[in-house]
């Protein structure tokens, strides 16, 4: 089943990518929202002890991904960021639950300090050039910036916690994940990028990937 899953997931993403370079709506409405779905599938076949804080915050993406699908109308789109907003959030907890109960050379607190400095400045400095583009937008944005900066920083203190492939694979998975948001963010607040929507769904999709392979990684180290 595991197999089956992860095969149906690279399908599916390959369909989602094809759609959109071909402009192909209906293919597009069929293969996002089944994004989240194989992941989730394959994240359960693996994993026999699950986290239930990671399969809700699979979940709240799946129906991120479901909402913003009709972001033509401004409240789905606010309900979009709610749903992402709160993934987000439990993606947090399921990491401090990621962890193993003593490290093996974690971060000195001055590297904890010099390598979440450039990961906040890019969280800030993204807000800082969003924040006059914004409207009435500016309050759950800057909440959203920072909870997703807190996301990426609780990846990086993982260090030392759990496999080296587990950190690498979760960390890099929540880079991408900033990456994609701040390009739907450019793209939507300030102007359209080159090929925004494939760039952010590349990003997007990695992203997801690389964390559910890093918890799976994690789980099967810890068995």
């Amino acid at each position: 089943m595991k197999k089956i899953a992860l095969i149906l997931f690279f399908l599916v993403a390959a369909a989602e990518l094809i759609a959109i370079i071909n402009d192909m709506a209906l293919i597009q409405t069929i293969a996002k929202p089944l994004i989240m779905i194989t992941l989730m599938t394959y994240y359960v076949s693996r994993v026999s002890e699950r986290n239930i804080f990671f399969i809700v915050a699979l979940v709240l993406c799946w129906l991120g991904d479901v909402l913003l699908m009709f972001q033509g109308d401004e409240m789905f789109f606010i309900y979009g960021l709610v749903a992402f907003l709160s993934g987000h959030v439990l993606y947090v907890f399921s990491y401090k639950q990621m962890r193993d109960p003593e490290s093996i050379n974690g971060l000195l607190s001055t590297q904890k300090i010099r390598f979440s400095f450039p990961i906040i400045l890019a969280g800030t400095g993204l807000v800082v050039v969003l924040l006059p583009h914004l409207g009435d937008l500016k309050i759950p944005v800057m909440i959203y910036a920072l909870v997703i900066t807190i996301m990426v920083l609780q990846a990086l203190f993982r260090f030392g916690f759990t496999s080296k492939k587990s950190f690498a694979m979760i960390f890099a998975g929540a880079l991408f994940f900033m990456i994609s948001d701040s390009a739907l963010a450019i793209n939507k607040f300030i102007k359209p990028l080159p090929m925004a929507s494939l760039l952010i769904m590349i990003t997007y999709m990695t992203a997801q990937f690389l964390i559910v392979e890093g918890a799976i990684a994690h789980a099967v180290k810890k068995n």
